[in-house]
């Protein structure tokens, strides 16, 4: 998919999932019977327009979003003007639009987790690392041994292993078989609960391959790559097999440049070595372990599953970004992000990950708009919610004019300063060839 198709599909999900947002306003707005005036597609100027009983439906030049004008809406002498409506009204119209982005973000997040994923299985799993006083490191797993079972289920792919270690009770022992230059055996251990990952673990690291030995003043070994790395990607092409690298390989000219992508100690490294004469792999100078039979299936969730994880996903949001409150003080220009930000954040999961990454983008940009509008910063929904659920405890009484003039003043002094900032971060990035690192 080219750079023109993948921003054309985000500036069309970004515009669904703002339209989305407005109309669930307007629907809320008329059905609790505020007046509307109109209901724009796009801002002005006006392209076409046409009148159904007291409402504009609009179509605008300037496709960045939505909007719903009701009449004299901040002032309640004004009949049918949502300020004349009583607390809970308003309460459900300001909070219309949020959900309608959470609902939006489920179906898009489950459409995501239905579509056809290419996945990486084999004759088991290979251990890159073990962690030391680790489940594993006391039962003597090792680096470049194959994890063939687990509880007397075949391991095809690295999520089989956390499968087991999770449907396994808090305490209890599970069993695995691995293979050890050809030798098999049965180790039985503990998993503990690793506060880093949020979940129990046994210690150990996985990888597809394993540098066993390094040639002396080979290519390889001039690039500085030594015997216990494991080869990510060739050329960009992640590589998961003998086959499927020398495919990459093959496809290198005699004296053209091979880029390596190897994983040492936690890091992820840059090697580059020039093809030589004769085989390519064989040339390299290094020789690689390999789990026997991995190749690629398609696999597809099922639609109970996918929605569950969706919902899952939503949920645990509002903690994931409690706990990444670190990274985003560490680097707020990659966590608080615009239009622009997000487009390039989708065009770098599209590259990395394929195409149906629109998807799952649309959906996080549709559930990021609804976080950050039921923030009670004036003159974002959370902030009218506030107001009504105040009001509302008050039995009615409404709060002091001047001071909600002064606050959505304040507010929206703030939510334009953070705009410009947010923006000028984006194009900086941008400009200087920055990237999320995806």
């Amino acid at each position: 998919m080219n750079l023109i198709t993948v921003i054309a599909l985000f500036v069309v999900a970004l515009l669904l999932v703002v339209s989305l947002h407005e109309l669930g306003h307007f629907i809320a707005a008329k059905r609790v019977g505020v007046r509307v005036e109109e209901f724009g597609l796009g801002f002005p100027p006006r392209l076409l327009a046409t009148k159904r009983g007291e409402t504009v439906y609009s179509l605008n030049a300037i496709p960045i979003g939505a909007f719903v004008r009701s009449v004299a809406e901040d002032d309640p002498a004004v009949p049918g003007s949502l300020a004349s409506m009583g607390s809970w009204t308003r309460l459900v119209v300001y909070a219309a639009g949020p959900v309608v982005n959470i609902v939006l973000a489920f179906f898009l997040l489950s459409a995501f987790f239905t579509l056809p994923e290419d996945v990486i299985v084999g004759n088991g799993v290979m251990v890159y690392g073990v962690a030391e006083d680790s489940p594993a490191g006391e039962v003597g797993i090792e680096s470049g041994d194959v994890i063939l079972e687990a509880e007397g289920e075949p391991v095809g792919k690295w999520g089989d292993i956390q499968g087991s270690i999770s449907s396994s009770q808090e305490g209890e022992e599970i069993t695995l078989l691995v293979q050890r230059d050809g030798v098999k055996r049965d180790l039985s251990l503990v998993p503990v609960f690793d506060a880093d990952l949020g979940r129990r673990a046994i210690g150990v690291t996985l990888c597809r391959n394993l540098v066993s030995d390094v040639e002396t003043g080979s290519a390889v070994d001039r690039a500085g790559i030594k015997p216990g790395d494991t080869i990510l990607s060739v050329n960009g092409q992640i590589v998961y097999s003998e086959e499927s690298m020398s495919g990459v390989l093959d496809s290198v000219g005699v004296g053209e440049e091979i880029l390596l992508t190897v994983f040492r100690q936690r890091e992820a490294l840059a090697a580059s070595i020039t093809r030589e004469v004769g085989p390519a792999l064989g040339g390299m100078g290094m020789d690689l372990l390999w789990v026997d039979g991995t190749h690629i299936e398609q696999v597809r969730l099922p639609l109970i599953r996918a929605s569950h994880l969706a919902g899952s996903f939503i949920v645990d949001m509002p903690s994931m970004i409690v706990a990444s409150v670190p990274l985003i003080r560490e680097d707020p220009s990659k966590a608080l992000v615009g239009p622009i930000g997000a487009g390039q954040l989708t065009v770098e999961a599209v590259r990395s990950f394929g195409p149906s990454n629109v998807v799952f983008m649309a959906g996080i940009i549709s559930l990021g708009i609804a976080l950050f509008n039921f923030l009670p910063i004036p003159p974002l929904d959370g902030a009218g919610m506030l107001v009504a659920l105040v009001e509302g405890v008050r039995r009615g009484r409404r709060l002091s004019p001047r001071m909600l003039h002064l606050a959505y003043s304040a507010g929206t002094a703030f939510l334009i300063g953070l705009m410009v900032l947010v923006t000028y971060s984006d194009l900086l990035r941008v400009i200087t060839g920055g990237s999320f690192g995806l």
